[in-house]
């Protein structure tokens, strides 16, 4: 039988960013409806790595496949297409402080249409698109916040409204980035397990770059690691040890001083 394709495939992928190497040699394969921990230090490649899911950077050498089509044989408009069924949450939220939350769940769906459409359902959402978002909200559990300006709203409750506006694009993938950095451990946790609850429901592939283990643990049952830029690690997060952490977070060596 026919093996469903992959939601994401990389075969030796290599990126360069200002002439340094910020991703060698990347060998992976996402099975659609999975759901993975990237774990590893700042400046290891994990943010990078998610902008090359979506297509937002692409490699210098290698081959990305998003859902069986290799992207870089698509044209521009095939290829807003394809990320529009990527949801991405960003680290910094990336929304819209000076709009209502409802529109900035609304926005969402931007690069679904073409610049008017889209600019008017951003603005002044109709009925249906308000009850949608409305609706988007209660389960992420701040329905309250529907009229609210965004940029009145607590760290935590501006990842949910991000969360949401993901969700209003009817995602097949979901894609982010340390998404909670900037909450405390109590809510870390909460918006962690509604992540994956949500993509359990909806069947979505659910990759999210971490800093907590412990969240990485509870949570996926796939590890991806990265390190200098490699996949450092691969595998179950119960077989990642105290070595394996040590090592995937060992800070770099100084150059000793040379004496005179």
């Amino acid at each position: 039988m026919e093996q469903p394709p992959s939601a994401f495939r990389l075969s030796r992928v290599e990126v360069q960013l200002g002439g340094n190497s910020v991703l060698r040699d990347i060998d992976l394969s996402i099975a659609a409806g999975e759901r993975i921990a990237l774990v590893g230090p700042s400046g290891a490649g994990k943010t990078t790595l998610l902008r090359v899911f979506t297509g937002v950077i692409g490699p210098r050498q290698g081959t990305v496949e998003v859902q069986g089509i290799p992207i870089h044989q698509l044209k521009p408009k095939a290829l807003r297409k394809l990320r529009s069924r990527i949801g991405f949450v960003h680290q910094d939220h990336s929304l819209i402080p000076n709009l209502r939350v409802a529109q900035n769940v609304v926005a969402g769906r931007l690069g679904q249409r073409s610049l008017v459409p889209a600019l008017r359902s951003m603005l002044w959402p109709n009925r249906e698109e308000l009850e949608e978002a409305h609706r988007l909200l209660e389960r992420v559990g701040i329905a309250d916040k529907l009229f609210q300006r965004t940029d009145s709203l607590s760290g935590g409750q501006q990842q949910r409204v991000a969360l949401a506006r993901a969700l209003f694009q009817r995602p097949q993938s979901l894609l982010a980035d340390e998404p909670v950095a900037s909450v405390d451990p109590a809510r870390s946790r909460s918006l962690i397990q509604l992540m994956v609850a949500l993509a359990e429901e909806e069947n979505w592939t659910l990759v999210v770059s971490l800093h907590d283990m412990e969240l990485a643990r509870d949570f996926f049952p796939r590890v991806i690691g990265l390190r200098k830029a490699h996949v450092f690690y691969d595998g179950s997060p119960q077989e990642l040890d105290s070595t394996h952490i040590k090592e995937l977070y060992q800070l770099e060596e100084e150059p000793h001083a040379s004496s005179t």
